[in-house]
């Protein structure tokens, strides 16, 4: 089985088209089972963000991988294969390990090691988990990636290679009315990105911040992280009135804030200009409030469009993206050797698995031979026997696993069972043995190597 990637993303795709293929709750899980049960595909796992749309796929063939995630991209968008291929991109094998870093690390995002990422890709992690379509070959990338993205974060300054969309956007709303200390927000929605934007609210001084969400209750625990209070979706226009800066986190595919809203709203405020940022994908704000006199709307596609985030950290902080990508290199070699040594251990296993038959088997013969043997005696040489055993075959086990990781060793793993006449199917059967198991196999292999 082999890694592929096929996805769409800010750098392949305009934010619009971005919009109609993103994919969120009930419409998430049909697509990641709908991927999960094609006929190539053995896991899968599908990131969503407002940045971008990518399916992680463990397939046995390439180019029907491809072909079925492809198709059900256009049929869960609505557009044709010929308009949206144009905008896919796709990874394979050591290729799309690259890439899965690229993305927690932060460097394939909009505004350049953002971390947010992180916690999106956890997200979709435990979906695919939940809904069973992560086995282990994704769970164990998935897990390597959000390390090599902490590591990222941890040992590198990346973190301000760039500010978050919502540090770009306050930066933008300062510009227009100023600074934003003392200022009234209004975020609207109260999930992951709208929890990130009340605390960077925060953290900028806005002390007066007003949280409105459909379901009451959870704007209220999110105010009362950011000391704010909590509205209901039916308090917007009236919220309006007040707030000097809006952030629309919803996404529901549905217009939160209306030109009527907006409109009906700047009727009645105090004299003074109203900066609304919409960082949602579907759009929460309706694009007609720019026509409306005093209201500056920014949204992604309009960021995209003047490029702000693309660059943000590639000046001034060229030397943390150049660690980071020292850092990803490093982690891609370390998850591929490790793969390629994975695949040949069954094979190492089921060999020694045949010698200790033959060994039980000779012992068992020599002592039906020799049945005036004492227990010690009996004890010694087959202890003995044993060892002569172990040691022939710990250096070519362990030579063969340090062969694997060289590009084409899976066939050192082949030229082992042929040389040793194992059972074609045997490795096969071992691969199902736990993981501690072999692990404790290879302690004790390496053990023995100490002690020559």
């Amino acid at each position: 089985m082999s890694l592929l990637v096929v996805g769409l993303s800010h750098r392949s795709a305009p934010v619009a088209l971005l919009e109609r293929v993103t994919v969120s709750g009930d419409a998430l899980e049909k697509l990641l089972h709908g991927v999960s049960q094609s006929e190539h595909v053995a896991e899968a796992l599908v990131v969503s963000t407002c940045n971008r749309v990518e399916v992680y796929a463990d397939v046995d063939r390439f180019h029907g991988g491809v072909t079925a995630i492809s198709d059900l991209l256009s049929a869960h968008s609505g557009m044709p294969q010929e308009q949206l291929g144009r905008h896919l991109y796709v990874h394979y094998e050591d290729r799309a390990v690259q890439h899965l870093f690229n993305v927690t690390c932060g460097l394939d995002s909009m505004v350049v090691g953002e971390g947010q990422i992180l916690g999106q890709f956890r997200s979709a992690l435990r979906l695919a988990q939940n809904q069973g379509t992560a086995g282990s070959s994704l769970n164990e990338l998935a897990q390597h990636a959000l390390r090599v993205g902490k590591r990222a974060h941890t040992d590198t300054d990346i973190d301000r290679a760039g500010a978050s969309l919502v540090g770009v956007g306050l930066t933008l709303a300062e510009r227009v009315i100023g600074p934003i200390a003392g200022r009234r927000a209004l975020v609207v929605g109260a999930g992951s990105m709208s929890a990130l934007s009340a605390a960077t609210l925060s953290r900028a001084g806005v002390t007066d911040i007003v949280i409105a969400n459909r379901t009451h209750a959870r704007a209220v625990r999110l105010a009362e992280t950011v000391g704010g209070r909590a509205a209901h979706l039916a308090d917007l226009p009236a919220e309006l009135a007040q707030a000097d800066l809006v952030i629309s986190c919803v996404g529901a595919g549905s217009r939160a804030v209306t030109a009527e809203m907006v409109m009906a709203a700047m009727e009645t405020r105090e004299p003074g200009g109203l900066f609304l940022l919409d960082l949602a994908l579907p759009h929460d704000i309706d694009p007609g409030v720019r026509a409306i006199p005093g209201v500056t709307l920014v949204d992604l596609e309009s960021m995209q469009q003047a490029g702000l985030g693309e660059g943000t950290g590639d000046g001034g902080h060229a030397e943390a993206i150049t660690a980071v990508k020292r850092i990803i290199a490093e982690e891609v070699t370390a998850y591929l050797d490790s793969e390629r040594a994975a695949k040949v251990t069954p094979t190492v296993v089921a060999l020694r698995s045949k010698a200790a038959q033959v060994v039980e088997a000779e012992i068992g013969r020599l002592m039906s031979r020799l049945p005036t043997l004492d227990a010690r005696m009996r004890d010694e040489v087959t202890q003995t026997v044993r060892r002569v055993v172990d040691k022939l075959l710990h250096e070519p086990t362990v030579r063969v696993k340090q062969l694997a990781t060289s590009p084409g060793g899976d066939h050192y793993a082949e030229a082992l069972r042929e040389l040793f006449d194992l059972d074609p199917k045997a490795p096969d059967a071992v691969s199902g043995i736990e993981l501690a198991t072999l692990e404790a196999d290879r302690r004790e292999s390496d053990g023995r190597g100490a002690e020559q």
